[in-house]
């Protein structure tokens, strides 16, 4: 495999900026399980080996079941494994890491802001671009899941 720049090394003010978004997001009112579907839907859109590997980690270590896990990506499909609100979380963590495919759509958002307050969120919103932005980094720098 090919060797790339370590942003995180080389830029240690901007890696400095990104601990603090995710400062941000740990000590925010969204729920860890909140935190977790984000991360992990998010990584597995973008194809971010490194971090599907570290949030299912600490997606578990957090009490998440397998089976949520393993069927996240098919999470749609499932009736009743995922609450409103998750699937609400999930949905805007799909539509803002493909906001170049429509954006966000109207009637999503409209959904979220009756179910969530402004806050709240704002919150996952960040929360979203947090994660999108972390699996650039990864990405672009080839990091690898750990053996």
């Amino acid at each position: 495999m090919e060797k790339r720049i370590n942003i995180l090394e080389t830029e240690p003010a901007a890696t400095k900026a990104m601990y603090g978004l995710g400062g941000y997001i740990e000590k925010s009112a969204l729920t860890k399980t909140h935190q977790e579907l984000i991360k992990l839907r998010a990584s597995q859109i973008n194809g971010c080996a490194f971090c599907i590997d570290m949030h299912t980690t600490d997606a578990l270590k957090q009490g998440e079941t397998p089976q949520r896990i393993v069927l996240l990506n098919a999470w749609r499909e499932v009736n009743d494994l995922y609450t409103k609100e998750e699937r609400i979380v999930l949905a805007l963590t799909e539509a803002v890491t493909l906001i170049s495919q429509g954006g966000i759509p109207s009637d999503l958002y409209n959904e979220a802001s009756e179910t969530f307050d402004a806050n709240y969120l704002s919150q996952i919103i960040m929360a979203i671009v947090t994660i999108n932005s972390w699996n650039r980094i990864a990405i672009s720098g080839l990091f690898q899941p750990a053996k």
